[in-house]
């Protein structure tokens, strides 16, 4: 008689708003998330009206609902880690603060949406003031690209000095707010590669470079904050996490496809369409 063994995959509660596209927010983590070989479990905080060119309209749920959504599954299973995308509100923001603060050994990612990619604005000051005070003080890993690291540390401090501030600086002034790490995104630098830089203990611990891809995406850095939460409940370490998400990301970004007529979106399964053209 054979014994059959189940392996339950890691389990991984993403916070985010819908994207009816699928190109970014909630869809773009469940589908890297299942993808990387982890059960997806998903929260809504918001949601959109927008396409692959941008976003028309936000709606903010309520954040009673977002707290018994929360509290309900996590309730009934075990996290192996928490992603946060766009959160909709100041009042979502306290909640969901409080919902993490009662799970501080587990891995928790932020990626500060602060704007789409056509520059649609999704954060306001006071949404970005709030994940300052109540979120960034818990993040193991929060990854902005350049530009909302300067946006970041503006809300921190608009004084003349960060005006011509290295990224080094300004990444100083994010580490000071408590979270363990930052990888500081390079996809709008003007570089002949993309350099993801990570930093930890008020210093440079890593890059990661790839190569620079034609066109604009969108929902890659959803991509890889959830791709990183993926490699990190999966056992991990955080350096050998970014570096297998960064590949995933890469990759989906390679094979990316144009369904609209504004961004390309990653295809977060490529690999699947892979095998089955290997068969063929």
């Amino acid at each position: 008689m054979e014994t059959t063994i189940n392996l339950m995959p890691p389990t991984v509660l993403t916070f985010a708003a819908t994207d009816p596209s699928s190109g970014a927010g909630l869809q773009a983590d469940l589908l890297a998330l299942a993808s990387i070989g982890c059960h997806p479990l998903s929260v809504v905080t918001a949601i959109t009206v927008q396409d692959t060119v941008g976003v028309e309209n936000v709606v903010a749920l309520d954040p009673d609902l977002i707290n018994e959504q929360a509290r309900t599954i996590l309730e009934d299973m075990q996290i192996s880690a928490f992603k946060l995308g766009m959160l909709g509100s100041v009042e979502n923001i306290a909640v969901i603060a409080e919902i993490v603060a009662d799970y501080p050994d587990v891995p928790l990612l932020i990626d500060p949406v602060l704007s789409s990619g056509r520059g649609d604005e999704l954060a306001n000051d006071a949404m970005q003031e709030a994940m300052i005070d109540l979120l960034f003080p818990q993040a193991t890993l929060i990854t902005p690209n350049s530009l909302e690291a300067r946006r970041l540390a503006y809300a921190i401090d608009d004084s003349d000095d960060l005006e011509n501030a290295s990224m080094d600086e300004i990444v100083d002034r994010l580490l000071a707010l408590g979270p363990e790490y930052v990888l500081v995104t390079g996809t709008h630098e003007r570089s002949p590669q993309v350099i993801n830089n990570l930093y930890g203990s008020q210093k440079l611990l890593r890059s990661y470079t790839c190569e620079r891809l034609p066109g604009s995406y969108h929902g890659s850095g959803c991509t890889l904050a959830s791709a990183i939460a993926a490699c990190l409940a999966h056992g991990l370490g955080m350096e050998e996490a970014i570096a297998e998400a960064q590949e995933y990301t890469w990759q989906s970004l390679r094979h990316a496809f144009r369904p609209g007529m504004g961004q390309f979106i990653p295809d977060r399964l490529f690999w699947a369409r892979e095998e089955v053209d290997a068969e063929e």
